[in-house]
């Protein structure tokens, strides 16, 4: 396979997008902080610690970095058993793998939150890699994520597309080199996906499914 597709996962190919913000909301609270729930949606795709400092700035308590994020991720924890997958996520991944593509996940998640996306989404025959928070060393808008996701599938920037539903998504791939193209269905708007770098902008998995036919990837 000479090309490949990488995706990101929460908010893109599963609706977990405002799971998170309730749960980063709730772990804030427990903590003392009064943090908006729409901030904290449109800084969903951050790692936890990226989200925590853009949200409580570089004057917090990091010390208390640690405990917020494990409330978080024990909090999220109850859903695991029950996150749901867009429609057609599963058949996109497999329909791109069907045509060649090598499809590669990008994602913040790892561990057990990881293994419940994959069973969500039911596509492990269609993945050929996933590129995880353990692998890289700086997450989302770096684009250490997408170029890891590029050396596991073997493909060049220009042999690429990243899809994803953030502009951290759509930074990072911009400056991996890769042609992004947004999704609606994690809840940011299209103009501020095109003006983080979208290429093209689609509702939602089964969306993109039903473009690939007039190129929507090509």
């Amino acid at each position: 396979m000479d090309r490949a597709a990488v995706f990101d996962v929460d908010g893109t190919l599963v609706d977990t997008n405002h799971l998170h913000v309730v749960t980063w909301w709730e772990a804030f609270r427990q903590a003392g902080h009064q943090v908006p729930m729409h901030a904290v949606h449109r800084s969903v795709g951050l790692g936890s610690t990226d989200l925590i400092a853009h949200l409580l700035g570089d004057d917090r308590d990091k010390e208390q970095d640690a405990e917020l994020s494990a409330a978080h991720t024990a909090l999220y924890a109850q859903y695991f058993e029950r996150l749901p997958a867009f429609e057609d996520a599963g058949r996109l991944l497999r329909r791109l793998h069907e045509n060649e593509w090598a499809v590669v996940l990008a994602t913040s998640a790892s561990g057990p939150e990881l293994s419940a996306l994959r069973r969500a989404i039911d596509a492990d025959d269609a993945i050929t890699a996933t590129a995880s928070s353990d692998d890289v060393a700086e997450g989302k808008p770096a684009p250490e994520p997408v170029e890891h996701a590029l050396e596991l599938a073997g493909v060049d920037p220009g042999r690429a597309v990243f899809v994803g539903d953030t502009v951290w998504d759509m930074r990072a791939g911009s400056r991996a080199g890769v042609r992004c193209v947004g999704v609606l269905c994690g809840g940011i708007p299209r103009a501020d996906l095109e003006e983080a770098g979208a290429s093209a902008v689609y509702r939602d998995p089964a969306d993109l499914l039903a473009s690939l036919a007039d190129g929507a990837l090509a």
